[in-house]
């Protein structure tokens, strides 16, 4: 950082507060190491985006990738939930450790999963994996009320999630964002009033969004589903290098 300006402290890695979560959704081996080479120091976790870790053709040389240079990879949660599904939870875990994973999510936005379930599958796979659980639908037009938001989410939490993921799906129109993208303000102030915000990772993939939890929560809140194009422009934001954040 140039020692002229005043910014933002920001986290080292490992970080518990300021992550930021990336969704690749195919890219190439070149293009994971042009990621890391221009900002790979403030890409704390990947997801490969629902189940495209089954189809790639670079899956393995892809994760040796992220693995060489401390990233962690977990695979999307659509492919967990269709492994608990088709009752296939033995054989994702031996899938995960045959590819070195130590992360997974688990969800519920597709499938009707009973809570206690999902309860149970957290505090399992903590024991062997650290655990980013889920909460809120894929759905648009499902809403659920903000008390069974913060019980679900204390309640994950309880079980053994590392942190819990506020669902917002890639296009950032659903869960915690009404349909045109716009914060359900509400919501998330009652969640934040029971839960730290640092548990929590909020799926912001459209600037706009990103720069409402910064105002709301500071430079250091955890956003997820980001673009790997994104990264960037976010790391900017968070640093205040750019006009939507900028110290007034």
């Amino acid at each position: 950082m140039p020692p002229f300006l005043d910014l933002p402290p920001r986290s080292g890695k490992p970080r518990e507060r300021g992550l930021t979560h990336v969704i690749d959704t195919g890219l190439s081996v070149t293009e994971v190491e042009s990621l890391i080479e221009v900002i790979g120091g403030a890409v704390d976790l990947v997801k490969l985006g629902w189940g495209t870790a089954v189809v790639t053709a670079n899956l393995t040389a892809k994760l040796a990738r992220y693995r060489s240079h401390d990233i962690p990879v977990m695979l999307g949660g659509t492919l967990t939930e269709l492994a608990i599904a088709q009752d296939r939870v033995d054989q994702l875990v031996a899938w995960l450790h045959e590819l070195g994973l130590r992360h997974v999510e688990i969800s519920d936005g597709t499938i009707e999963l009973p809570h206690e379930r999902k309860l149970e599958l957290i505090e399992r796979l903590a024991k062997e994996f650290v655990v980013l659980s889920e909460v809120g639908s894929k759905d648009d037009a499902r809403i659920m009320a903000p008390y069974v938001w913060v019980e679900q989410i204390e309640s994950e939490l309880a079980a053994g999630a590392w942190k819990v993921i506020a669902e917002a799906r890639e296009s950032g129109t659903a869960g915690i964002y009404r349909a045109d993208g716009e914060v359900r303000m509400g919501l998330i102030d009652e969640i934040a009033h029971a839960v730290a915000p640092e548990r929590l990772l909020f799926e912001a993939p459209r600037k706009e969004q990103q720069v409402w939890f910064m105002r709301r929560f500071g430079p250091e809140v955890n956003l997820g589903n980001i673009a790997p194009h994104d990264v960037l422009s976010l790391e900017t934001l968070r640093l205040g290098l750019r006009a939507d954040t900028v110290p007034t």
